[in-house]
């Protein structure tokens, strides 16, 4: 097992991804270490957003990885196993699992988990990852920040065991991971895709030019989302330049 093979427990973090980004600076880390703890006080999601998490309710680690057999390209593989694992460990607990892209994990049409990914590139090679991951397990109620935001304990009516879920989750990434050097890259790019939020589904989104119908009909491996309008026109975005309206 790779994933969890070290396992960093703090009690109060600002972050685990910046303490992680320490640890790497130290020179002396080894690939797929973890680093979780109860309670961030600065925890972080995409762009400005902030990640909410009851001290000891919930999941909140980074994990440390070393993926050298992926080109910087094609980086977002990483993002589509580490979804892939998250949606793997929550599939026995509860239906309509599916990943908003880019890599926000919904139940239905509320948010029940998130990744934030930092990747250090040298030329076209990625020196290193670090993955910040929030999994709502067991908080019973949300200030609002996130106005759809779940949890295992909503969905289920009941609490779980964190340090089982924790085992579970590690080991759903673990098995992903370590096929990513040796299985066909094309497995994670379909296995994505038919776990995608609102894949190949009419909708509405918005972009630089307004409001327009369209459908997600693929993601590459750079993690550009490709979505065709009612014109059959096909347009690419990046993180942060279209989102569901």
């Amino acid at each position: 097992m790779t994933i969890g093979s070290k396992k960093i427990f703090i009690d109060n973090l600002p972050s685990t991804n910046s303490y992680a980004s320490a640890l790497l600076r130290t020179g002396k880390v080894q690939d797929g270490t973890v680093v979780h703890t109860a309670f961030q006080t600065a925890g972080r999601g995409q762009g400005t957003n902030n990640w909410e998490s009851e001290p000891g309710k919930n999941l909140l680690f980074s994990i440390i990885l070393f993926p050298r057999s992926i080109k910087a390209e094609r980086q977002f593989l990483i993002s589509m196993v580490l979804s892939l694992g998250i949606k793997d460990f929550l599939v026995p607990f509860t239906e309509d699992v599916t990943i908003k892209w880019p890599n926000d994990i919904y139940v239905r049409s509320d948010k029940i988990a998130g990744i934030l990914i930092e990747n250090a590139i040298i030329r076209d090679e990625i020196e290193h990852t670090v993955a910040g991951i929030g999994i709502n397990i067991n908080q019973a109620s949300f200030t609002g920040g996130v106005p759809n935001a779940t949890s295992l304990r909503l969905l289920t009516g009941k609490d779980h065991d964190l340090p089982s879920c924790f085992d579970k989750i590690l080991e759903a990434i673990d098995s992903g991971y370590r096929q990513l050097p040796f299985e066909k890259r094309s497995n994670f790019s379909r296995d994505y895709l038919e776990s995608l939020y609102m894949y190949n589904k009419w909708t509405e989104f918005r972009d630089i030019r307004g409001i327009f119908e369209g459908r997600i009909v693929s993601v590459s491996d750079s993690g550009m989302v490709q979505i065709e309008d009612r014109k059959g026109r096909i347009c690419e975005y990046g993180h942060g330049e279209v989102d569901f309206h």
